[in-house]
């Protein structure tokens, strides 16, 4: 099998990378580094089944070869970094999810595109299932990341209907682990580096927003389920144990042995109150839920940010 990942040289492509290399296959990582790190990618460099080709994907291009899976993964995917690159997210998720279905239709390879919880908005159904068509201001400052990837499901499922493109589409929702970005804005990320600092923990509003926190393992293992059942729709990927952004601060705070005190700052527009999964769908078509404790995936991810710390990078 050779796949060729989107965005590889990030958070969660690069993790991808390891995972279809491990099972065998041959991985063409792209990635223009707007967000993505080579650093993530480093130990793959020398394995022959690994390649890499820096470029934006959002402009056409040929994968020399068979292709048999393509996953689309590219695009900014924290408020940070697509607030600061806002046209680039929306041509990522539009021209890029062309350029995508093109090579998979090219090649007659099987597609997945990466799509988030942010399709749901600031939702008013919760949990959130994936029938629900979502809760988004399409010219809020989120908008250029919510609305590129619901613009990037229709996509799909046109290529799908009208190329008969195979298609597959996860909804990812909160998702940590080691080689996340110490600045990425996150809030996982956020909270471990100004804990790790002795830096205040910046909660936003009064801390009672919910989110729900899915190890990178479980999500991994979710996706390569994901691409071996004939189903088209999207399936949401994510751990429904949801816990406020105030005691999340708290626990990292224990965890971390941190004296810092908590600070809180206006919520910014358009943050969504509650996000939880509703994951009866990956449980009943994948036989897939999320395994990892939060309390153990922290443990690990946190000693990954005390070496970048260390290290200053």
């Amino acid at each position: 099998m050779r796949t060729v990942i989107t965005g590889g040289a990030g958070f969660l492509g690069s993790h991808l990378s390891d995972r279809f290399l491990a099972q065998g296959h041959e991985v063409v990582a792209i990635d223009n580094l707007i967000t993505g790190s080579l650093q993530n990618i480093e130990h793959l460099r020398s394995n022959p089944s690994f390649s890499f080709i820096r470029h934006d994907i959002s402009h056409p291009i040929e994968v020399d070869g068979t292709v048999d899976v393509v996953l689309h993964f590219a695009s900014p995917a924290s408020p940070v970094d697509y607030l600061r690159h806002p046209i680039p997210t929306l041509k990522v998720g539009s021209l890029g999810t062309h350029n995508c279905l093109g090579l998979a239709k090219a090649k007659k390879a099987r597609f997945l595109q990466a799509s988030t919880s942010e399709v749901y908005g600031d939702p008013e159904q919760h949990p959130q299932t994936e029938d629900y068509w979502g809760h988004v201001n399409p010219i809020g400052p989120r908008g250029v990341y919510d609305e590129a990837k619901r613009f990037a499901e229709a996509m799909t499922m046109a290529y799908h209907r009208f190329h008969e493109v195979d298609t597959r589409i996860v909804r990812i929702f909160n998702t940590y682990g080691e080689r996340m970005r110490l600045d990425d804005g996150r809030v996982l990320p956020n909270l471990m580096g100004q804990a790790l600092r002795g830096e205040p923990l910046t909660v936003y509003g009064d801390g009672s927003q919910t989110r729900s926190f899915c190890y990178v393992s479980d999500l991994v293992e979710g996706i390569r389920r994901l691409l071996d059942v004939d189903y088209h729709e999207p399936v949401n990927l994510g751990n429904p144990n949801e816990v406020s952004i105030l005691d999340f601060a708290k626990e990292i705070l224990e965890l971390s042995g941190s004296k810092s005190p908590i600070e809180f700052k206006p919520l910014p527009q358009d943050d969504p109150k509650v996000r939880r999964p509703d994951t009866t769908r990956a449980r009943s078509l994948l036989n897939w839920e999320a395994k990892v404790q939060r309390k153990e995936g922290l443990k690990k991810t946190l000693a990954y940010f005390q070496d970048r710390v260390k290290s200053g990078s």
